[in-house]
């Protein structure tokens, strides 16, 4: 991790173009991913359906009820999840790369994913949904939650101070969090068992519009946490001394930023599944864009995120047309080549 310099004039101007220039590849990517698929939608039509329902009657309807179906009712609000998710997984993976002062922190290799999929599939298989749409996204947050925990607590047992034990702990819990959650699946009723599929390859799916709600609050509320807290996380970058000397609660920071992470993972676990690598990949280009500063780098990979996880849905969608392939295949193909390049660069 670079030490952070304050942000001149030019910079904040580079940077403020960048996003305005990433937001407008984000218009786009949404556009683009809605049009295409087994069914080719124009543009035109895509917006066109988008304004009418947003104001009704604001456009001529040229285009078939099944049509519009397609668009408002099932590439959209999938797009807006692949949104959300891609967001909210670069977020906690540059927040966890920032207090375990390690680039190799991701929800994923920490084990927190495979917490928040055992929640879900705990939910969906044995205890059913007594509390309605929000006994899912509940469980997946405690099983995101108490992986968190264990890892913190294997790391202090195994005496794994350094960043890259405490990854290894991650690593360790992710398997005995799946191992549990292929126990789950084996006593399950085998004719339910096909609906956690979803849950081990990830897939976006199954999103719906009054879903929505629960994914877009949690990561405004945590994510504005997370911003608004973007000095103490340059601070951890630099190590747990310098922070403390700036008056930096360094134990509590860091297991608030854990905590913020198993909520924001539990919740698009939840409703996206198991997609790995995302939180890994993106900050790490946004670094070589525009630097380590939190206070650039958080809104950026958000940014960077939401756009890849929507381009890695059109990829998914299209390959194997009609069928869907799930996503978590595509994002860990790349993550995997993108690691390896990592470790790489590292060792180089």
């Amino acid at each position: 991790m670079e030490r952070v310099l304050p942000v001149t004039y030019k910079q904040r101007s580079i940077f403020v173009m960048a996003m305005c220039f990433g937001f407008v590849c984000l218009i786009f990517s949404i556009s683009f991913a809605v049009s295409v698929g087994a069914v080719s939608i124009p543009l035109s039509t895509v917006w066109g359906v988008v304004l009418n329902k947003i104001i009704p009657d604001f456009v001529v309807v040229e285009w078939t009820a099944g049509r519009m179906s397609i668009v408002w009712d099932v590439r959209f609000p999938r797009v807006l999840l692949a949104c959300l998710v891609g967001a909210g997984l670069a977020m906690v993976g540059a927040s966890l790369q920032a207090v375990t002062r390690n680039p190799l922190a991701d929800p994923h290799l920490l084990g927190i994913s495979a917490g928040g999929a055992l929640g879900a599939i705990l939910a969906l298989l044995h205890t059913g949904l007594f509390l309605g749409l929000l006994t899912v996204p509940l469980f997946a947050f405690l099983g995101a939650l108490i992986a968190t925990l264990l890892v913190l607590l294997v790391s202090n047992f195994a005496s794994a101070t350094s960043s890259d034990r405490l990854i290894l702990a991650g690593v360790a819990v992710s398997f005995i969090l799946m191992s549990l959650a292929n126990v789950l699946i084996f006593l399950g009723d085998p004719r339910a068992t096909h609906t956690v599929v979803f849950w081990m390859l990830g897939g976006l799916g199954l999103a719906q519009w009054d879903q929505l709600v629960y994914p877009l609050f949690i990561l405004l509320v945590c994510g504005l946490y997370l911003y608004f807290n973007t000095g103490k996380l340059n601070a951890m970058t630099i190590g747990d001394e310098t922070a403390s000397t700036l008056g930096i609660s360094v134990a509590r920071f860091r297991l608030m930023v854990f905590a913020v992470g198993a909520l924001i993972t539990g919740v698009m676990v939840a409703f996206s599944g198991i997609i790995g690598f995302v939180g890994l990949m993106v900050p790490h280009v946004i670094r070589l864009l525009i630097g380590g500063d939190y206070r650039r780098l958080l809104p950026a990979s958000a940014l960077l995120g939401a756009i890849f996880l929507v381009w890695a849905d059109v990829i998914a969608r299209n390959i194997m047309a009609p069928d869907d392939m799930p996503i978590g295949i595509v994002t860990g193909l790349v993550g995997g080549l993108f690691f390896i390049w990592l470790l790489r660069r590292r060792l180089g």
